[in-house]
């Protein structure tokens, strides 16, 4: 036999020695690849799954704090204990009124139904009901007799339905949270049920429902509360036929299943919240795919690798490994491309959490793993005492900017605290309610030592923003506090700290226990003269006394000693007065307001005194005394303004239209005809009115017997009085008293 060439050798040496590390490598490649995409897709579908816990979780929590607040309500409580009749109708819109509420937020809730067992009452979104007379009275009574406070609850859809789409509801089921009633005491006659609709928790999954069998909820008991087909709802898991006894009893896991002949990846969670468990599966078949794929490919590049070795064997191994080393250097980039965009999105991420801690959205117990998370690791682990700062521009009148620079200014303030502060000293820094809020802390536990600290910071930021925005800033600074579930009262704290500005002024930094030195406060007084003063200077057109009376009335209304919530009671109390003057004097409002808010809006949006100030005088004043100075040069208003006056001044006295006209030196048909021209009344129906409008202020507002107040006005028998009153007002003085005082009190 012949010998085989040392070409022929060296051919086959290379062939062995290319063929085994390819073979080798594709077999090994192929392999953890497919591991590896089973892995990956099983931890997502996991984390999807757990994300959609979480969102069922939210919506159920939000749930029963709503419903908390509602059944704490003084209508809910009242109501509780009284029967509900026809003549009841203001008690059931006002609790009505308090239920909606719940349904107004973001949770998805079909009906909220309260259920008193012993005034025999339901109501629910379709009215009013007895409840002896309710089709499903016996197991909603049963409920009540069960035991605990309350739960949730998988309960059929017919029992809460009204008549109308009883008898075709969109889900067979609802989910209910149950709570009985009343909250405090032993006996539980009363429940109430924010009802949901067991479809409805489809809008919470996160999952392409193409890449799975199927997508389910259980509850505590292994019934079905959510399935990609609504029959299955209400159905126990055991029905399904690939879930065993003790398949679920760990509180996370995962299992292999068979469904219709074939295979599939179970993964689920339990809920720590409620005990619900979150279930999915994945079809293995559609893994294998991938990796069959994957296969294909990587035999495909062996093959072609070990043909080029063939061919290119004296080239040597650096031939051989170039695809494997352009292949690690892809990932390496992939990597480094991942990452950067992880820390670009990072400052949203941040703001986000940073801005649910503070409206105490966020539970304690995972802010401080959520902040170490974010890389705020550092300032964890250093600070021992923290302050909430709220930065708010005071204002922007006699600057640059106009109201539409106000976002790009709170902006630019914003980069400013990032560069003035240390990150070592602070938290990202957020925007809400037009204000900066920042979370600053420092190692120092001594008060002596965090207080200067803080006082140097707010300063310095003051001065920052000062110089380069030209803009006067005010600092408000909460308590100090060690524990982050503080975050949100902090947050609240800073937030009334600068409402002290409409007594300080612009430009201030004030700490949350400096308002009224911790001391209650109560201003009984008034500055009625200085209103009085004011409203007599708009009538007689007189410019300069009109704005020295409001000045005054500022300096008297807005004092340092109050709390800055009752800096609106004198303010509102002025603004009053002030639309009584325009209505009495037949001015029109319409001219004055504008369309998208009331006075009363406007007023309390502002944030400083001399703003008010400025806004009375521009907004409600001014224009007055313009009409008041129009009315003047005419000649009819002229003496249409002074009858009135004199009716306003001498109402109580034996005042005649020829009295008025002898003093006012005009005829007196003339002058009834120039009144009656001018306010479309005669005199003595203006009289009488006038007369019956003060009537009407002494009977709400004092206790002056009706005999007096009859006398006062010129009536010589108090049945008279009665008489005129009832025919103009459809009742008499004395039911006209009781209708306000059981209003006001």
């Amino acid at each position: 036999m012949r010998s085989m060439s040392f070409l022929s050798k060296l051919t086959l040496f290379a062939f062995v020695l290319c063929t085994v590390p390819v073979v080798f490598i594709g077999a090994f490649s192929y392999t953890l690849s497919s591991n590896q995409i089973q892995e990956k897709v099983n931890q997502s579908k996991m984390q999807l799954l757990m994300q959609t816990s979480a969102n069922v979780e939210l919506i159920m929590k939000t749930i029963s704090h709503t419903m908390n607040q509602a059944l704490s309500s003084t209508v809910v409580k009242q109501s509780l204990n009284k029967d509900m009749t026809p003549k009841d109708f203001m008690t059931y819109n006002d609790l009505r009124n308090e239920l909606q509420h719940m349904q107004s937020f973001d949770t998805k809730l079909q009906d909220v139904v309260l259920v008193n067992r012993r005034f025999d009452w339901m109501i629910k979104n379709s009215g009013i009901y007895r409840l002896n007379q309710y089709a499903y009275s016996s197991q909603l009574k049963k409920m009540i007799d069960t035991e605990g406070d309350g739960a949730w609850a998988l309960l059929p859809s017919y029992w809460f339905l009204s008549e109308e789409n009883a008898s075709n509801p969109d889900c067979n089921y609802t989910i209910s949270l149950v709570k009985k009633l009343p909250t405090i005491g032993p006996d539980k006659y009363g429940m109430a049920l924010a009802n949901l609709s067991a479809c409805s928790l489809g809008q919470f999954v996160q999952y392409d429902l193409e890449d799975f069998a199927s997508v389910m909820i259980l509850d505590d008991q292994y019934r079905i509360l959510f399935h990609s087909d609504p029959s299955m709802i209400g159905k126990s898991v055991m029905s399904t036929g690939f879930v065993q006894y003790g398949s679920l009893a760990a509180p996370i896991g995962q299992f292999d299943a068979t469904i219709d002949g074939k295979p599939y990846t179970v993964n689920y969670i339990r809920s720590n919240y409620n005990g619900w468990v979150y279930l999915s599966t994945v079809s293995i078949d559609s893994l294998t795919k991938e990796s069959d794929k994957i296969g294909l490919t990587t035999a495909a590049v062996c093959l072609l690798l070990l043909l080029l070795l063939l061919v290119m064997a004296w080239l040597g191994s650096r031939r051989m490994y170039s695809p494997i080393q352009q292949l690690m250097n892809y990932l390496t980039e992939s990597n480094k491309r991942l990452e950067r965009e992880v820390h670009r999105h990072l400052p949203q991420v941040r703001t986000y959490l940073l801005t649910q801690a503070f409206q105490g959205q966020v539970r304690p117990s995972v802010v401080r793993e959520k902040l170490v998370q974010y890389g705020y690791g550092p300032q964890m682990e250093r600070w021992r005492t923290m302050s909430v700062l709220t930065i708010q521009i005071d204002t922007l009148e006699g600057t640059r900017y106009g109201k539409n620079d106000l976002d790009l200014l709170l902006f630019a303030a914003q980069n400013i605290v990032e560069e003035s502060i240390p990150e070592a000293e602070r938290l990202h820094p957020v925007l809400m309610e037009q204000a900066i809020v920042i979370l600053v802390g420092s190692p120092d536990v001594d008060p002596d030592v965090f207080d200067p600290f803080l006082y140097a910071m707010t300063e310095r930021l003051q001065q920052q923003i000062q110089m380069y925005l030209n803009l006067p800033v005010s600092i408000g600074l909460s308590l100090p506090f060690r524990d982050l579930a503080n975050v949100p009262a902090a947050y609240r704290e800073g937030l009334e700290a600068l409402r002290l500005r409409i007594a300080l002024g612009q430009g201030i930094i004030i700490r949350y226990e400096n308002l009224n030195e911790g001391k209650p406060y109560l201003s009984l007084s008034y500055p009625y003269q200085h209103e009085n003063d004011l409203i007599d200077a708009i009538k007689l057109a007189e410019t300069d006394k009109a704005r020295e009376s409001l000045r005054q009335f500022m300096a008297a209304a807005i004092q340092t000693d109050l709390h800055p919530r009752d800096f609106q009671i004198p303010l509102a109390r002025l603004l009053n007065s002030l639309l009584t003057v325009m209505q009495e004097s037949g001015v029109g409002q319409r001219s004055f307001q504008r369309p998208y808010g009331s006075f009363y809006e406007e007023l309390f949006r502002l944030p400083i005194a001399s703003e008010i100030e400025d806004w009375f005088w521009q907004r409600i004043i001014q224009p007055m005394i313009v009409v008041f100075q129009n009315r003047q040069n005419s000649q009819y208003q002229n003496i249409s303004e002074k009858v009135i006056d004199l009716i306003q001044r001498e109402y109580d006295t034996d005042l005649t239209l020829e009295a008025c006209a002898s003093r006012l030196h005009f005829n007196a048909n003339y002058l009834s005809s120039v009144f009656r021209k001018e306010t479309n009344h005669s005199f003595s129906e203006y009289l009488t009115s006038y007369r019956f409008s003060m009537a009407k202020r002494w009977l709400k507002d004092t206790d002056m017997p009706i005999k007096d107040i009859a006398e006062k006005l010129r009536y010589n028998n108090p049945q008279n009085f009665i008489r005129s009153f009832r025919k103009v007002e459809g009742m008499t003085p004395g039911q006209y008293r009781s209708k306000y005082v059981d209003l006001n009190g």
